[in-house]
């Protein structure tokens, strides 16, 4: 059976009084809020006082959630973190090693342009240079002294032209081609370069000792005067060499001589000059072998 449509409280008091009051309370609460609506809008601070009551009445509560929310969002960015960290490290790492080889090609083109620069300022004195070239190649394991020059018969560079760098003397010109040449180390045993000590004048003859050091005998034998730290330079004795160019250092002292490293050490003398031939007898640089062409007869 279906329940009737009209549904009444009946006869039951309690029921009764709970409708009553129920409409009572509703019928309060409506006006009451339309009361504070009215009181907001006239003095809206009015109810300040209770705001801040609430609001600290709620803080403990609002803390805890936005700890949560911090830890929770710090979690999540961990695990995420853990994820993409293998792309991240290998990208970090790709970028460090291109940075690594930038910063080695920087430095060693500020090496380049400091010899370079070395080499531009060495005082010729009046010699009158025949090439400025470089080192293309060495012998490091022979016993035999050779390297290659990146100029040849077309730079003017011919068969005994001294060759220096700005430290001291390196070798001569042994072997000419078109555009390079083959030059005889002072480091090689076949190689006899006659010297003198800087200080005093003291004559020597540097021979090259074939493992990158010379060997220097005193031409006046007696009381050995040589000492470690001596600085020997080319004599200009017999000619070649021109007189006054670094060679040696004295690092050990022997029966007839010394023991000298040479201050000018191919593997790192990159570039250098070509000088002409040094003539003794005329103490100037041989016309026949230098750049300058010599001055053409006059007409009768």
């Amino acid at each position: 059976m279906a329940p009737p449509s009209n549904r009444r409280t009946g006869f039951s008091k309690r029921a009764q009084y709970t409708t009553f009051f129920g409409y009572i309370a509703a019928i309060v609460g409506a006006l009451l809020g339309g009361a504070l609506l009215i009181v907001s809008f006239i003095d809206p601070t009015a109810f300040s006082s209770l705001r801040g009551v609430a609001s600290d009445a709620t803080k403990p509560m609002a803390s805890a959630t936005a700890t949560a929310r911090s830890e929770g969002s710090g979690f999540f960015d961990t695990i995420g973190g853990y994820f993409t960290r293998g792309s991240r490290v290998a990208r970090l790492e790709h970028e460090a090693e291109v940075n690594r080889v930038r910063l080695a090609e920087a430095a060693a083109l500020a090496e380049e342009n400091r010899r370079l620069k070395a080499l531009m300022n060495i005082p010729l004195e009046g010699v009158t240079e025949v090439a400025r070239a470089q080192l293309i190649s060495s012998t490091g394991s022979s016993q035999r002294r050779f390297a290659t020059l990146s100029a040849g018969a077309s730079s003017g560079v011919k068969t005994g032209m001294p060759v220096r760098s700005p430290l001291g003397l390196v070798g001569r010109v042994l072997e000419v081609s078109r555009a390079t040449s083959r030059v005889l180390l002072i480091t090689d045993s076949e190689s006899v370069v006659p010297v003198r000590r800087a200080t005093d004048g003291i004559f020597a003859t540097a021979r090259g000792a074939g493992d990158g050091t010379m060997r220097l005998e005193l031409v006046n034998l007696g009381i050995n005067p040589l000492k470690p730290g001596d600085v020997f330079v080319t004599s200009g004795s017999g000619g070649l060499y021109r007189p006054g160019i670094a060679v040696a250092v004295v690092i050990k002292q022997t029966a007839d001589g010394a023991i000298a490293r040479v201050l000018s050490d191919p593997a790192a003398s990159e570039f250098v000059l070509v000088e002409p031939v040094y003539v003794a007898a005329l103490g100037m640089p041989d016309a026949s072998v230098s750049s300058t062409p010599p001055p053409a007869p006059a007409k009768k």
